[in-house]
């Protein structure tokens, strides 16, 4: 089993990358007009959808990459430059204004009934940056006992995901904008540290081999 370090560590990084505080009034916005009744549902879909969509990452990452002929140590420097972008765009405030133009998108195309698939479930809970993490997180975890943990550790964060949709309203009038602003600036400079350390563990691996 992998060690509590490692365990945080995952944690973390799929926490960030997932960004509930920061979904949540996206949530609002692409539900606007439901009942809770209706909104409960579409949260428990799109945290279903995105768990299996990650889960599937988690436990078949390396053997997607090698179907095109991908290591995992190319992986883990891209996919640490992908989530640093992300991070950067975390600390500027514009990963926010990107995720607001992909709700507005599905409004506008009156999908109002399959948000739960889109864009909730994908892209903006497992987005590019939380399945690339899921992957580059998979090499880390090898062994049936450490993908069922890897798993576990998805599926607790798309519960507080989903907890985070339930009390939406609530999060958002708490936080307020300037709340939202502190807590994703800070999110992005953990989320920066996390990929430099994933691109520095990738170089070395492609050094040494």
């Amino acid at each position: 089993m992998p060690s509590f370090d490692s365990l945080f560590n995952a944690f973390v990084t799929i926490l960030v990358t997932i960004d509930p505080p920061g979904l949540a009034p996206l949530f609002l916005a692409v539900t606007r007009g439901m009942n809770r009744e209706e909104r409960n549902q579409v949260s428990v879909r799109a945290s279903i959808i995105a768990f299996l969509v990650m889960a599937l990452f988690a436990i078949a990452g390396a053997s997607i990459l090698s179907v095109f002929g991908i290591t995992l140590p190319a992986f883990r420097v891209a996919g640490g430059f992908l989530l640093f972008f992300i991070a950067f765009e975390m600390v500027f405030e514009r990963r926010q204004d990107r995720k607001e133009k992909i709700g507005d998108v599905a409004i506008t195309k009156d999908m109002i009934h399959n948000i739960a698939a889109f864009p909730l479930a994908i892209p903006l809970i497992a987005g590019p940056g939380a399945i690339s993490a899921t992957v580059l997180l998979s090499g880390s975890f090898p062994g049936f006992g450490a993908q069922a943990a890897l798993v576990g550790i998805i599926a607790i964060c798309l519960v507080i995901t989903y907890l985070v949709f339930v009390l939406a309203e609530r999060i958002d009038r708490v936080l307020g904008q300037t709340g939202r602003s502190i807590l994703t600036r800070l999110l992005g400079v953990i989320l920066a540290a996390l990929a430099v350390q994933f691109v520095a563990d990738g170089v070395k691996a492609l050094m040494a081999a």
